[in-house]
């Protein structure tokens, strides 16, 4: 009985030892993390310095401010970052002092009180005490800002009606239907200022889907015949007869018109939502596929052909193209310059007419 106590006795004095160490450990910890955030807190507010240090300069680059008003501007934002370390680093410093006056052993934070500027806490509780606690950095989730932005991107998606040019002939002798055939393109594109100084003129330039249906009228369809295509009446009664050109182009513009100006100190943004604006360019790009589809009825049963094939169209894409609008809704040309099919006796070439949106 006697050699049970004293077992009992030794154990329970390597658990307290124990316990007592792993209560240190974790004490250091907490002070480490709090050291560390001292030096993080110098970091953010020189670099929250820095970037209005770079707007007043922007503005005194601009004529917007005086170089007197601009000293005055980086004393100011100066002398609150100073500030902002020694208050910051103050509250730090004091929550140290109070882990080494209680080794550690203070009441519980909430997790309101673990958040800090740049950290987010991730735990759980257990009766009102937090268990493990894990610390996310969102300083690098937060991007910087540019006291002026002279690149903008958008999507862009255009649809409206196709048809082709022929040599020598008009458009109302067109052998594709004038409402049935239409186009459709989306892609993206970036809008580049030109000027410095001036939003007037801005280069846009991305890439683009094209999507360009032929309809041909009389009953006709799509047929091979060695390096030449050509129209065929179809034995049967079509539904539907329709050749598609996908192609994959990338467009470039030089884009005009005013836009409105909102400055503050710390930026300079160029709006153009709600004004009128047209651009003139061109694109170029590769066809990427060809299919035709037909669809017709044979002793009563409903069949849909697909067949895709290359029907000797053009393998490159080029051509001009041009849209005039307000905001982001315009009306929207383009006109390849390259003919439809290699090798044609008479040479054709898509036009497309519609509404291009950007958004």
């Amino acid at each position: 009985m006697k050699k049970l106590s004293t077992f009992l006795v030794i154990l329970f004095l390597a658990f307290l030892t124990q316990s007592l160490l792993a209560q240190n450990e974790k004490y250091q910890r907490k002070v480490e993390k709090l050291e560390k955030q001292k030096t993080r807190i110098t970091a953010q507010e020189k670099d929250a310095l820095k970037i209005e240090i770079s707007g007043i300069n922007e503005q005194l680059e601009r004529g917007v401010i005086s170089p007197e008003k601009a000293q005055e501007l980086k004393e100011s934002v100066a002398k609150k970052r100073a500030l902002n370390i020694e208050n910051r680093i103050a509250i730090i410093e004091n929550r140290i002092s109070l882990l080494e006056r209680n080794n550690g052993d203070v009441i519980a934070e909430t997790m309101n009180d673990t958040l800090t500027e740049d950290q987010i806490r991730i735990g759980i509780d257990i009766n009102g005490k937090p268990s493990e606690e894990f610390f996310f950095s969102t300083k690098n989730w937060k991007r910087e800002l540019r006291y002026d932005r002279r690149t903008y991107s958008d999507f862009v998606i255009a649809i409206g009606l196709n048809n082709a040019l022929i040599d020598d002939e008009s458009l109302s002798d067109s052998p594709y239907k004038i409402g049935g055939s239409r186009f459709f393109e989306m892609g993206w594109q970036w809008r580049t200022r030109v000027f410095k100084n001036s939003n007037f003129v801005r280069l846009n330039y991305g890439f683009s889907f094209q999507f360009n249906g032929l309809k041909p009228v009389d009953n006709q369809f799509f047929v091979e015949n060695g390096d030449q295509t050509e129209l065929q009446e179809f034995l049967l009664e079509l539904s539907k007869s329709k050749l598609r050109m996908d192609n994959l182009v990338f467009p470039v513009h030089f884009e005009f018109g005013s836009s409105r100006v909102r400055e503050t100190e710390k930026t300079i943004r160029y709006n153009i939502d709600r004004s009128f604006r047209f651009g003139i360019g061109g694109y170029g790009g590769f066809n990427i596929g060809t299919r035709q589809k037909l669809k017709y009825q044979e002793n009563g049963e409903r069949i849909k052909d697909k067949f895709k094939r290359d029907y000797n169209t053009a393998d490159l894409i080029y051509g001009v193209s041009a849209y005039a609008g307000f905001g982001g809704t315009q009306l929207y040309l383009k006109y390849d310059l390259n003919p439809i099919f290699r090798d044609a006796v008479v040479e054709q070439r898509n036009i497309s007419l519609g509404f291009r949106f950007d958004l």
